[in-house]
């Protein structure tokens, strides 16, 4: 039988928002911006569509008002789009969550039954959404450069909006910019850019609607390829040809997701290369997806493994989207076993298993080493009332919500109409926001004959208990027994200065035949084992030839057992590490790992990260203060 809503998913509630989208919603927003990057600033005005929410089961107080988000904006005025002045007032500032705007709207709608407000405004030089680099801090050296992240709750630092993806509406720009830079949006441009007092206009639609998080723009020294019919690669023109080479198979990406999920309504699928800081592997922007430059390899191993998850983001969270964050594992947990599904259809079941394994052993990471078993954020369905979004990130809706679906698929038992079902999926809620409990009402919907089988899922515990996951499928273990037979010859190999100086039982040949991915699995089982000596370490750079790693992911693991191992001469080389690149994957471990291994690396890790933070996302930045307990301080 299929379940009942609780109370709480009945009414909308996002505890990370004060608007209030339940009574008056913003249908329409219309952005005009000049951007400044002298002040660090974003200046103009937003127009916003709204309409009341006329039902009459909703209680009619406060519809006369208009709730919104913000964060650090200063705002200059608010009218109707006539020029007629609207009252407005700031509450009480949030330390997480910003401060709430309320304005009066206007006392009669226009003849669509809709509200029109103009906000004129300038956001702070602090936005927590923008990351603004020097022309030193480039490849070219040449000019400035800014990019946004709005997810999860920033875009409220750049527009007055109200920032919860249960509110999905389209948005038209207009943006100047210095006319020898590039301005890219998660748009679809509108037509060429003109001349406007010696800048550059450019203008930019989405008309599909999409929560807030996802709007974003970049503006720099940016140049263009084709990769296929739909789409390009941006990126600074010193290393365009390079992202050209590592990109090339976008197209056959993008095709082998639709086969999956169904038709592609976005129209582009572009991607944009950032400068080293940005703090994720990579973000789903509408039109756009923004790509961090630690996935340039020179062998596409990183872009086989990465795009994927990014192109399935464009079902799962920009068409489906989680209603507030609570339930992000809707995003994340599809987008994970979607992108193993499609891993096992390129390169056999084998390799699918081998990931879901490896996310498997990253999860119990976290879990167990980090958060605590005990953890509410180990939820499925976290708790946002005392939390912010960001607190709550970790990989736990990517792993366990990859798990939970990996053992829903096999209790379902019939392939082919699982795979009907992640259709359907997308198709019952696409341009929707939605939540946990209308997942599982759905397959109760979509599986009608097999309520038996549903009903012996635990769903509570699976849902709303912290932990490991109830349940761990039985995974195909071929591609990880010549792993984990390699680290148990080095854990139990005992080194003498015969073996040092002269012959030893390991070879370049141990892990030649290793993917990238069964690579950081012996690393990592090596760094769970706790029993690698420095010696030993020293043997396996010379022997592995571990000094010539390109691949961060590799590299990261790698610099986190010497760490452990107390290999202070790695101290540098971790420091170097964490310094040239921003990835939050890469640097919150190693901060941590370096911080509590010794005093010397306590120092190295405290000294660096003030002395560099200047340079990283806010994101990285709040994430690092939290790891090393400097938030408490």
């Amino acid at each position: 039988m299929a379940p009942k809503k609780s109370n709480r998913e009945m009414t909308y509630v996002d505890p990370s928002s004060f608007s209030n989208p339940d009574k008056v919603k913003v249908e329409e927003i219309n952005i005009f911006w000049d951007i400044s990057f002298e002040k660090h600033t974003l200046e103009g005005k937003v127009h916003l569509t709204c309409k009341k929410n006329t039902d009459p089961s909703i209680c009619v107080c406060d519809t006369n008002f208009l709730y919104l988000d913000t964060r650090d904006l200063n705002i200059k005025k608010v009218s109707d789009l006539a020029g007629g002045e609207l009252s407005f007032k700031f509450g009480t500032e949030h330390p997480k969550l910003g401060t709430p705007l309320r304005i009066d709207l206007p006392n009669q709608p226009g003849s669509d039954g809709k509200y029109k407000i103009c906000i004129e405004y300038e956001t702070s030089s602090t936005a927590t959404a923008l990351q603004w680099l020097t022309a030193e801090q480039t490849l070219g050296k040449q000019e400035p450069f800014m990019f946004s992240q709005c997810q999860s709750i920033h875009c409220r630092s750049i527009i007055p909006c109200q920032d919860t993806p249960y509110v999905k509406c389209p948005y038209k720009a207009e943006v100047t910019a210095p006319k020898q830079l590039m301005v890219l949006m998660s748009a679809i441009k509108s037509e060429e850019p003109t001349t406007v007092d010696g800048k550059l206009l450019w203008k930019y639609s989405q008309d599909i609607p999409i929560p807030s998080y996802l709007i974003a723009i970049a503006a720099g020294r940016l140049k263009g390829k084709l990769l296929g019919l739909k789409s390009m690669i941006y990126a600074e023109p010193e290393i365009i040809q390079e992202c050209v080479f590592e990109f090339s198979e976008t197209d056959k990406m993008l095709k082998a997701a639709t086969d999956i999920c169904g038709p592609y309504v976005w129209g582009r699928y572009d991607l944009l290369v950032l400068p080293p800081s940005f703090a994720y592997g990579g973000m789903e922007n509408p039109c756009l997806t923004f790509v961090t430059p630690t996935l340039l390899t020179g062998d596409k191993l990183q872009i086989k493994y990465k795009m994927p998850q990014l192109i399935i983001k464009c079902w799962h969270g920009n068409l489906v989207t989680n209603s507030t964050f609570e339930h992000f594992w809707l995003n994340e947990g599809f987008t994970t076993f979607i992108e193993r599904k499609i891993q096992g259809a390129m390169f056999g079941e084998a390799h699918r298993h081998f990931h879901a394994f490896l996310g498997l052993s990253f999860l119990k990471d976290v879990i167990v080493n980090n958060l605590g078993e005990d953890n509410p954020l180990t939820c499925l369905v976290v708790d946002l009332e005392q939390s912010d979004p960001e607190a709550a990130f970790s990989s736990v809706p990517y792993e366990k919500g990859h798990t939970f679906l990996f053992y829903f698929e096999q209790l379902m038992a019939d392939q082919a109409l699982f795979n009907e079902f992640l259709k359907s999926y997308i198709q019952k809620f696409k341009f929707q926001s939605i939540t946990t409990d209308d997942f599982k009402a759905y397959a109760y919907e979509f599986f009608k004959d097999a309520d038996d089988v549903l009903d012996t899922i635990d769903w509570n515990t699976w849902f709303y208990s912290p932990g490991m996951p109830p349940v761990i499928p039985d995974y195909d273990k071929t591609l990880i027994k010549d792993v984990e037979n390699l680290v148990e010859k080095w854990v139990q190999w005992n080194p003498t200065d015969q073996c040092i100086f002269g012959q030893t039982p390991f070879s370049y040949s141990d892990i030649e035949g290793f993917s990238s991915s069964q690579t950081c699995l012996f690393f990592t089982k090596l760094w769970e084992s706790g029993d690698m000596k420095v010696v030993k370490l020293k043997l396996m750079e010379q022997v592995y030839k571990l000094s010539d790693i390109k691949n961060c992911e590799i590299r990261c693991i790698w610099i986190r057992l010497c760490i452990k191992a107390d290999w202070k001469e790695k101290i540098p080389e971790a420091l170097k590490f964490v310094n040239e690149q921003g990835r939050m994957k890469y640097c919150r471990p190693i901060y941590k790992e370096l911080f509590y291994s010794s005093e010397e690396g306590r120092i190295a890790a405290t000294n660096n990260f003030l002395e560099n933070k200047k340079y990283m996302m806010y994101v990285l930045v709040s994430n690092i203060e939290k790891d090393l307990g400097f938030d408490l301080m």
